[in-house]
């Protein structure tokens, strides 16, 4: 394995940098309130970063949305990629790819999924979906959702179609959420119908588990930065705050909250990377993205609490920017599914494996 990045890769993230730390201030993400920042989208569109993602691959997209997760960008950039712009570049029909791929990359059109699959959502054989989707992040700003039907056919849905009801939902992080209602819409069978058929026999549940291991990868690595941003505001608070006339980071038990706090942080980075890494090669990564998952979920929550507590009466202002990292740090772990539940499905799966193996 090399997680070193490539000179496209660590070019793109350098730039990435650059833009999240010039736009995404506390300021500018005050105003925005809940909703997503239509400029630096724009920004970020025009410096080419969602096209890039295609030659990046996942782990230049984790490297990406570290960068996004330092500064808590209000943009729908993990779920275009890892619902629209990956899933798109590797399943798609060539007549999807030409179609979706540069409208994606220019920002014309912006995705999202309604991931996991729950057996929520049913589809007919003429591709007409009925079904909810009770908070789907970043859905007031979609075009388009990839939707998993309940047997992990992957749909391709307009939400401006007939049938497709949006609703906005407030979720603990400002992610512009939405509940998806599906009353018959019409949708699009993500790629060829013989490609896809083929496809659900391959390992890993075919194109829904290449899927679902790369978004819980790309938000694994979101997370990363999350908890990164939120370590190093702690760790200034620290040094300049003082407390009987030294810093409060030379107190041991500040200290040692700060270390564990960046282990946890070390842990879900590279996981995240092995994660990526294998995808990207074409090897199995179930396993690798569950861990990835489960360290995002569980080191991210005690990462964030941490942030927070360091920041001792400052960080339960709610409008301080430590407590932004705090709800997005929650919402990840929401989102990703809380740690027992991931646990069980790793356990699962590794028995599982072992089951094929000795068979």
């Amino acid at each position: 394995m090399d997680f070193h990045p490539t000179e496209e890769q660590a070019e793109a993230a350098g730039l990435a940098a650059r833009i999240f730390h010039d736009l995404a201030t506390h300021e500018r993400l005050a105003a925005a309130g809940t909703g997503s920042d239509a400029e630096l989208w724009k920004a970020l569109t025009s410096a080419g970063l969602i096209a890039a993602v295609e030659e990046v691959g996942l782990l230049g997209l984790v490297l990406l949305l570290e960068e996004q997760g330092r500064t808590t960008a209000q943009v729908p950039y993990a779920a275009t990629c890892a619902y629209g712009v990956l899933p798109v570049a590797a399943h798609g029909s060539a007549a999807q790819r030409a179609a979706l791929l540069p409208a994606l990359g220019s920002g014309e059109a912006v995705a999202t999924g309604a991931f996991p699959a729950r057996g929520r959502i049913t589809a007919t054989r003429e591709g007409r979906l009925t079904g909810t989707a009770p908070a789907v992040p970043w859905l007031r700003d979609a075009t388009h959702v990839l939707v998993p039907d309940a047997d992990r056919v992957l749909w391709l849905v307009r939400t401006d179609a007939p049938g497709v009801v949006t609703e906005p939902v407030e979720t603990t992080a400002p992610w512009s959420a939405g509940r998806l209602t599906l009353t018959g819409a019409r949708a699009e069978r993500l790629g060829d119908d013989e490609a896809v058929d083929e496809a659900a026999d391959e390992a890993d549940d075919g194109p829904y588990g290449h899927v679902l291991a790369a978004a819980r990868t790309a938000f694994a690595g979101l997370q990363a930065g999350v908890c990164a941003g939120s370590l190093a505001r702690a760790v200034e608070y620290t040094s300049t705050r003082e407390q009987f006339g030294r810093p409060l980071s030379t107190n041991q038990g500040v200290m040692l909250r700060a270390a564990d706090a960046y282990m946890d942080t070390e842990a879900i980075r590279v996981t995240a990377y092995e994660a990526a890494w294998r995808i990207d090669q074409g090897l199995g990564a179930r396993e690798h993205a569950l861990t990835a998952a489960w360290w995002a979920s569980e080191a991210g929550k005690r990462v964030v609490h941490t942030g927070q507590h360091l920041h001792g009466g400052m960080g339960a202002d709610l409008d301080h920017p430590v407590h932004r990292h705090f709800l997005w740090g929650r919402q990840l772990d929401a989102y990703l599914g809380c740690g027992s539940e991931l646990l069980a499905e790793l356990g699962d799966t590794l028995a599982t494996t072992e089951q094929e193996e000795s068979a």
